[in-house]
């Protein structure tokens, strides 16, 4: 059991095998077993065999797993392999960093945090919405007023056609 640096949806090239050099993005971490798979990398065979009348057999191609000691993780800030260090930020959390241009790359909880900041301060912003929608409201209101006035209109011109229909009956 490794301590994995590589997460789900990191991008990584593979150092050795017969795979060396190729960069792809990480689909699955195994953490237990120290390995994860690659999308389109190390693909294998494997032969299913029909187990009832309606299963059908045939041939499954998928990606192995690779050690994660024969990846390295791509940086999205220099496009370069690096080895990644762990480091806190402002908050006290834990992200990984790039250690050959110290860009922060555990993107994802950067961004999450920015949004809660956000949440937390009350903006211009939220204001205008609330009275954008107040004036929707408005709206659908007058909208829903003017149907209404029409379908009266529909309604009685609809019952002055049936009385002349019946007048021209008899």
């Amino acid at each position: 059991m490794a301590n994995m640096k590589v997460k789900k949806g990191d991008t990584v090239v593979v150092l050795t095998g017969k795979e060396n050099g190729k960069t792809a993005e990480v689909l699955e971490c195994f953490p237990k077993e120290g390995k994860v798979t690659v999308k389109g990398l190390n693909m294998i065979v494997k032969h299913n065999k029909p187990k009832s009348a309606q299963d059908k057999g045939g041939i499954v191609r998928k990606e192995g797993k690779i050690d994660c000691s024969n990846v390295m993780v791509v940086c999205p800030n220099c496009n370069k392999a690096t080895r990644i260090s762990m480091s806190s930020d402002e908050k006290g959390n834990k992200v990984r960093v790039c250690k050959k241009c110290g860009a922060i790359l555990d993107a994802k909880k950067v961004k999450a945090s920015k949004k809660e900041d956000k949440k937390a301060e009350p903006s211009k912003k939220t204001t205008s919405k609330k009275a954008t929608k107040e004036n929707s409201e408005v709206k659908a209101t007058k909208t829903e007023e003017v149907k209404s006035t029409e379908k009266k209109a529909k309604s009685t011109s609809a019952s002055k056609k049936s009385t002349t229909k019946k007048a021209t009956v008899k």
